[in-house]
């Protein structure tokens, strides 16, 4: 039986970046790095952006060449799905029944995506996007449809969306919310981004849900029953409704956890010697107002990567960081700082229609967050605001925040 100091599961960002960050930091034992996808560690943002559009090149998107695990002395085990955890024993077992023991275990598995429950949602024309072999399968269909329906407005939605109005597909959004974004952003970058969509043809279904697919002779869907009672015709479907966490070995193993597995500020689950980070992690986030949450981002799984990483070289510091996020769409991109969870104010500096402008986010009148379209000055300088809310309880001048003759950095006290 092959034995490793470290043993990470999950070869996204978080898994790859745990490896990296361990040897960046003089760990000299051991590493096994466990990924269920043939290819080397990449990066998944461009999957629904410039990789699916073809602007990128899979190539471009490796998280380091091949020749840095082998000189990092990493050991891969790709194309491998790990289906028990025995915490008690310390050892894994792979898809292949080989068995692996561990010193430490990283839980890096991420989140599948979350399924639609109607029927015929299992078409073959019908695609989550979450790795490489998603994105290809949508890629491959794209240039043959007429018709692409998306269902869901978040990010991702959105994101393959743009992609296939730009390919000059006619692209339709259902989303059963009343707004687009509805989970992450406020009203205001919400009706921006369903006017700019609006602008390049997509037609926006909102408080509408699918039904049903109706399928044909070859297993593909060919409409879309809604349930208004009006059919929508399709050629390729794309949805975006949100992740499951992969937590199902380490909770059958008796990891505390209900959405995502619970750790602390280290990211240790309540297995001994296992942590657990990234997508799947659920953490009391200060920039949540210490609420508990899965925060499905790169800058999350890169910084619990570290501290993880610290922390198993004796030098562990808690996880505390400001939560970060982008999103490109045709010419906007979106740069969102902080968390917009439970704001209760929303102040809008510079205007929407000129494509350039920025929202501040609020809670009991301190900065939370910031959602900045075509403004990276505002981005950069309003992440010390977010950073102060949290630290010292500040609050600013309302009308300064509004004013975008002055810079944000020079904002006073309310």
């Amino acid at each position: 039986m092959e034995s490793y100091d470290v043993i990470i599961v999950g070869a996204g960002h978080a898994g790859a970046q745990t490896a990296i960050a361990l040897r960046q930091h003089g760990f000299e034992g051991s590493v096994a790095l466990v990924g269920d996808e043939p290819d080397l560690p990449y990066e998944r943002p461009p999957l629904s952006k410039e990789y699916l559009s073809g602007d990128k090149e899979f190539a471009r998107m490796a998280l380091r060449p091949e020749a840095f695990w082998q000189e990092k002395a990493i050991t891969l085990f790709l194309g491998k799905r790990v289906s028990q955890v025995s915490s008690g024993l310390q050892e894994i077992t792979l898809s292949d029944d080989t068995v692996l023991r561990y010193g430490k275990l990283v839980w890096a598995a991420g989140g599948a995506p979350r399924m639609l429950d109607c029927p015929g949602s299992h078409s073959r024309n019908v695609f989550g996007v979450r790795r490489k072999s998603d994105s290809d399968a949508i890629r491959t269909a794209l240039p043959d449809a007429t018709n692409v329906v998306i269902i869901g407005g978040g990010f991702i939605g959105l994101e393959v969306a743009a992609v296939a109005a730009k390919a000059g597909k006619k692209v339709t959004i259902i989303e059963v919310q009343d707004r687009l974004l509805s989970r992450v952003s406020g009203q205001i970058i919400a009706d921006y981004y369903h006017k700019l969509h609006v602008s390049h043809g997509v037609h926006i279904r909102l408080h509408t849900k699918a039904e049903k697919f109706v399928t044909n002779d070859e297993g593909k869907a060919t409409s879309i029953l809604l349930d208004d009672g009006s059919a929508l015709p399709c050629d390729l479907v794309v949805f975006g409704i949100g992740i499951i966490p992969e937590t199902g070995p380490l909770v059958a193993d008796g990891a505390m956890g209900g959405n995502g597995v619970d750790v602390d500020g280290l990211c240790r689950t309540s297995l001994s010697d296992i942590y657990a980070i990234g997508d799947c992690a659920n953490h009391a986030n200060a920039y949540a107002h210490g609420a508990h949450i899965r925060l499905e981002s790169v800058q999350n799984a890169n910084d619990q990567a570290k501290t993880v990483a610290q922390d198993i070289i004796g030098k562990g510091k808690p996880y505390r960081v400001v939560p970060w996020f982008w999103s490109n769409q045709y010419d906007a991109r979106l740069q969102t700082v902080g968390m917009t969870l439970g704001h209760d104010e929303e102040i809008l500096r510079g205007d929407p229609e000129s494509g350039s402008f920025s929202v501040i986010y609020l809670r009991d009148d301190k900065v939370v967050a910031l959602d900045c379209v075509n403004k990276t000055k505002d981005y950069v300088q309003g992440r010390a605001l977010v950073e102060a809310a949290v630290e010292d309880g500040q609050e600013l001048d309302k009308a300064q925040l509004a004013d975008t003759e002055i810079p944000l950095k020079e904002v006073g006290r309310a």
